[in-house]
């Protein structure tokens, strides 16, 4: 199936595998490469040294194109930016809207700038400064999220802007990207769903954990973090919600420390992007805190197998996925399904 994606980015198939931190590693990028999409490598919870690593990983598993998920406001996004070049990736992804600066150095380069949004004036920001295509994530996808659903969300985009727009949040089979391609979009692009799949590395436990959740077990909550958050409802997430602003920070102060002993970040950094955080926002030093070591809580769940010390994030789509195919079979299934779809409405 062609589209402005597949044309872009020279995929075979229109569908991308988001850049989840602690789940988008170079096992998942490259099977998900393999298998005609668009595989993301999430680099916000490596060090650049790892990067470069991973990247070399990925590309000793595959010869199809591939991206990687940066953040736009890390200290040190030069320097990945720099070592994505240097190792020739042909997608660069953003969590949030990458400065002009950065879309020109990538661009210059040969590098594809797809950065993810949740608004309509985000999406005609970054084209204005020559992103080269955006992945829209309505309210039903995982991790930080808006409010507004993918099925209103993605026409207003799609009209606003005249490059390629993938669509996220909510999609998991072929059914779906029928029909993100009939409001316009040019693919779709999938987080749970590849989670949720053989060639992830996210231990057996968890994922059964997620096989069992209902879509009433994917919530949205600010308890986490202060930003809206959805995720699996789970012991940490309740008890966040009860806790009171002395536990909470107790709570936050004791995560903060094993963040800091792993990632080697200093106090005063982890004070100081803390700041950042906080600017213009509500937020108790709790949740400050704990959103300068979220990486942490997401570490616990997806690496280490203890849902009960963190976080799940989680698309809601988590409630109607019961099974754990391969990439290519995940893929290939899409595919069919989408092809299938089609046919029943055309006849043809």
């Amino acid at each position: 199936m062609e589209t402005p994606l597949t044309r872009l980015v020279g995929v075979r198939h229109p569908v991308v595998q988001t850049g989840m931190g602690w789940v988008a590693g170079p096992r998942l990028v490259s099977a998900t490469a393999n298998a005609g999409a668009l595989g993301i490598l999430a680099s916000a919870t490596m060090t650049v040294d790892r990067l470069r690593e991973a990247i070399r990983e990925v590309k000793s598993r595959t010869d199809a194109p591939f991206g990687v998920n940066l953040r736009a406001d890390a200290s040190d996004a030069g320097d990945r930016v720099r070592v994505m070049i240097a190792e020739g990736v042909r997608v660069a992804s953003f969590a949030l809207a990458p400065s002009p600066e950065l879309i020109t150095e990538l661009k210059d380069a040969g590098v594809i700038v797809i950065p993810s949004i949740g608004a309509r004036r985000h999406a005609e920001k970054v084209a204005a400064w020559g992103a080269d295509a955006v992945i829209v994530q309505g309210g039903e996808g995982g991790g930080h999220t808006g409010d507004v659903a993918t099925t209103v969300l993605l026409p207003q985009v799609v009209d606003a802007v005249d490059i390629p727009v993938v669509a996220a949040g909510g999609f998991f089979d072929g059914r779906g990207l029928v029909a993100a391609l009939a409001y316009g979009a040019a693919g779709i692009a999938l987080g749970t769903r590849f989670l949720l799949t053989s060639d992830s590395t996210v231990p057996d436990a968890v994922k059964a954990r997620y096989l069992a959740a209902t879509v009433r077990d994917v919530t949205v909550t600010r308890a986490v973090d202060g930003l809206p958050h959805r995720m699996l409802r789970t012991e940490l997430v309740e008890a966040l919600e009860r806790s009171g602003r002395a536990r909470a920070l107790f709570q936050a102060l004791r995560r903060a420390a094993g963040y800091r002993k792993l990632s080697g970040t200093s106090w005063l950094r982890m004070v100081q992007d803390g700041r950042a955080l906080r600017h213009g926002r509500d937020l108790t030093w709790s949740q400050v805190l704990l959103a300068a070591n979220t990486p942490m809580l997401l570490k616990a769940s997806m690496v280490d197998g203890r849902t009960d010390l963190g976080v799940m994030a989680s698309g809601q789509v988590a409630g109607l996925i019961d099974d754990l195919p391969s990439c290519a079979d995940l893929v290939g299934r899409i595919m069919k399904e989408a092809a299938e779809v089609r046919e029943g409405l055309t006849g043809s």
